[in-house]
């Protein structure tokens, strides 16, 4: 497939886990791929390795100067944006009493607050292309565990905001999300087998997801095929919102 010809697309938390997997699915497909991180190893190792046309920018997602130098970046070597996936996050875990203020500042700066700036800077190029935002919520932003305050309050307040985008922004611009559950990426290692089984088996499919699933779904929603979907939240997960126990 080529759905993502002569398109361009910035992947946030592009470098590793769902967002490499997501820049690796649009360049693929045909996009020019920006994948955005401040990983800049894995980030530079990626972009090498894809198979289609993607290039690495070191860019701290949670602050305005640096979005707008990747949008000068962006203009000048493509003159266009099609397609912005949100993916970037923090999880720093602990109960409100708990949670030191920094910690809770920073979650939201990743998590959330980038898909505000990115929308900001970058609102005129989607709509002259009639491009697509795609957010990476969570099945957290439904789901509540104690330890998870500040990611729960980030992912739930997304998946609000891009009801919002949809709503301000359409219909030049159509605004999604996508809900990944249990996805095995990097940030199960060393997890032990009897909790990624245990998880697994809270999911219907009864398995843990793999990234590239999620990135099927993000390229759907980001394609001409979703082209009457807007405001919407798929679950990638198994069926863990549906069988939770």
């Amino acid at each position: 497939m080529n759905r993502f010809e002569g398109k361009v697309a910035i992947v946030t938390g592009g470098a590793k886990g769902i967002g490499a997997a997501t820049s690796a699915r649009l360049a693929a497909e045909g996009a020019a791929v920006y994948v955005v991180d401040i990983d800049a190893e894995a980030g530079g190792r990626l972009a090498a390795e894809i198979e289609g046309e993607a290039r690495f920018v070191d860019c701290d997602v949670s602050r305005l100067d640096q979005w707008k130098a990747l949008a000068v970046k962006v203009s000048a070597e493509h003159g266009r944006l099609d397609v912005l996936v949100s993916n970037a996050f923090a999880n720093l875990l602990g109960r409100a009493h708990e949670l030191e203020e920094a910690d809770w500042d920073r979650t939201l700066d990743v998590t959330l607050k980038p898909t505000y700036l990115g929308v900001k800077t970058f609102a005129e190029q989607l709509a002259a292309a009639r491009g697509s935002v795609v957010a990476v919520s969570s099945v957290h932003a439904h789901l509540s565990y104690p330890d998870f305050t500040a990611y729960a309050a980030a992912k739930g307040g997304l998946s609000a905001l891009i009801r919002q985008l949809a709503a301000a922004y359409g219909p030049a611009v159509r605004c999604n999300s996508v809900a990944p559950g249990p996805i095995l990426t990097t940030h199960w290692d060393g997890t032990p087998g009897p909790a990624r089984e245990a998880e697994a088996d809270r999911t219907i499919a009864g398995r843990l997801g793999e990234p590239e699933e999620v990135a099927a779904a993000i390229a759907f929603l980001a394609s001409d095929e979703a082209g009457y979907i807007t405001g919407v939240e798929l679950p990638v997960d198994g069926g863990f919102l549906v069988r939770k126990r």
